[in-house]
């Protein structure tokens, strides 16, 4: 298992996150792959994660979901993959203190790749579906919590997110409501839904 570190959209490494390439043992047969190991993930964050639940969604091409994160005392860190299709992967640092604070990075999560992106606490996090559909699972630390969750605006013009082209251009982005009237980058500065 080897990771990489993540560039911001202003070329800065981010402390924290970063994605994940699995070994993976290919032959005649197929392939064989460990998707997850707690000894071995715990080795690269460098301290025990507990993973309290996996989800999984799938969406159809052009779907966005997010920007999603939840405030204390309820934060979630998550460790996301793609296992059929592919997705262009968004986090947003929300860190008051991190030297990226409001920058965000981005990277295709695919079948054929075999990465996850490890999204610690303190990050808002969406995904565009960027093949016919694309099923993805993640694991999360902890719980859902209403009180708790927030969603910052996919295209907030602050943050300034460069999403990919239209998969199929015909038929334009595919949003639910309650992400459409996600906040504002200001909007989470003024609240105080940020994370120190």
């Amino acid at each position: 298992m080897k990771s990489k570190n993540l560039k911001s959209n202003k070329s800065r490494i981010i402390s924290g996150p970063f994605e994940i390439f699995p070994d993976l043992y290919k032959d005649s047969r197929g392939y064989f792959y460990e998707s997850w190991n707690q000894k071995s993930f715990n080795k690269l964050v460098g301290k025990k994660i507990n993973f309290v639940q996996d989800n999984e969604s799938m969406s159809f091409c052009n779907v966005i979901r997010g920007l999603h994160y939840q405030l204390d005392p309820k934060p979630q860190a998550k460790l996301v993959r793609v296992i059929k299709g592919k997705v262009y992967d968004v986090i947003v640092d929300l860190r008051l203190n991190s030297k990226t604070f409001g920058e965000w990075t981005g990277l295709e999560i695919s079948e054929t790749k075999k990465n996850q992106l490890w999204i610690p606490v303190g990050f808002a996090h969406g995904f565009m579906t960027i093949s016919d559909y694309a099923i993805l699972q993640y694991k999360v630390t902890d719980f859902w919590s209403s009180e708790d969750e927030r969603c910052l605006l996919w295209n907030d013009k602050k943050i300034n997110i460069i999403w990919p082209e239209l998969f199929e251009k015909s038929k334009g982005f595919n949003i639910s409501d309650k992400d459409a009237k996600g906040l504002t980058f200001e909007e989470a500065k003024i609240n105080k839904f940020l994370f120190s």
